[in-house]
């Protein structure tokens, strides 16, 4: 892997760690059970993603 695309790996890791945390803290604090669950699969999701860019290294 060259230096380009571990840096691009690494701010994709950084963006999904910043998505995934986000994404708790709104399904929290969202009264409708409705919507929070929808937020809660998105921090599923921001956290697969995670993962997959971190097996890449």
């Amino acid at each position: 892997m060259t230096s380009k695309e571990l840096l691009y790996v690494e701010d994709a890791l950084g963006h999904e760690t910043f998505m995934k945390t986000s994404s708790e803290q709104t399904a929290f604090k969202l009264q409708d059970p409705t919507l929070a669950s929808y937020v809660t699969e998105l921090t599923q999701k921001h956290t697969e993603l995670f993962n997959k860019f971190l097996n890449l290294l």
